[in-house]
């Protein structure tokens, strides 16, 4: 399966940049560093992270890379502050100069890049001695609920669309894998711990209309299928969800996250 486009950031929003932002909070609480860093996040889309550095951290600067431009130009659009930059950039060959950050963090993205050790490489390559990198990931195989139920159903119609789910084509997001990559990079004190954030959708519309969007792997299968197809998916999907008297969908979504210090 092709990776899906990443371009609309409006569209990423509504579909899980939104749930990223609850995750972005508990991490920045537990790393609880001090004020006056400069931090650098590597694959920050639509700029949730980046944002939440600016409202919790109160950083120096905050530099946003990422290699969609269509999402750093929804993140511009957004994150107005002066302590922020976004640049065009790969996170297997950082555009920023050696022991020049004090933190590094990434949300969502590892998993999404080719070669992750070579991007938290680049992590310990760009922090200076002492400094934090952190990041989290979905918990695609047991802990992110709307997917699990979107792929569960889509299986149940077509076997062959197993091997397109998340929880199968990204074995880094789960605490083993995550915690290697941290220390085979020479991180020290390597923390992997989980985040359960609400993920709640006030009827079945609001939870299936993001994957009508195109961003991610679930919406992008649901974009190849014809309008009878995809009824038909939607229809047994909404029939399996677990629905409130209220009409609302109360899910939870689980991400992994991780964090260590480069060597002094």
């Amino acid at each position: 399966m092709a990776d899906p486009v990443w371009a609309d950031g409006q569209a990423y929003e509504a579909y899980v940049g939104r749930w990223s932002r609850l995750v972005a909070r508990d991490l920045l609480r537990r790393l609880a560093l001090p004020a006056g860093l400069r931090w650098l996040d590597v694959g920050c889309g639509t700029g949730a992270l980046t944002a939440t550095v600016l409202a919790q951290a109160a950083p120096a600067h905050v530099t946003g890379v990422d290699p969609a431009t269509g999402f750093l130009a929804h993140a511009r659009d957004r994150v107005g502050d002066p302590r922020a930059a976004f640049a065009v950039g790969d996170a297997r060959a950082l555009p920023v100069a050696g022991a020049s950050v004090d933190v590094v963090v990434s949300g969502l993205a590892l998993n999404f890049v080719p070669d992750p050790a070579r991007a938290v490489g680049e992590f310990a390559r760009v922090l200076r001695p002492g400094g934090v990198a952190a990041a989290y990931v979905w918990d695609y195989a047991e802990g992110m609920a709307m997917m699990r139920h979107f792929w569960a159903a889509a299986e149940a119609l077509d076997p062959a669309v197993g091997d397109r789910s998340e929880g199968r084509r990204f074995p880094l997001c789960r605490p083993g894998p995550l915690r290697a990559l941290w220390t085979d990079a020479g991180f020290a004190a390597v923390t992997v711990t989980p985040v359960v954030v609400p993920t709640v959708f006030p009827d079945v519309d609001a939870y299936w209309t993001p994957f009508l969007g195109g961003q991610g792997a679930a919406p992008a299968y649901v974009a190849t299928l014809a309008g009878p197809d995809r009824a038909a998916l939607r229809d047994l999907l909404v029939s399996r969800l677990p629905v409130e008297a209220d009409g609302s969908v109360r899910l939870t979504a689980r991400a992994w996250a991780v964090h260590g210090t480069a060597p002094s």
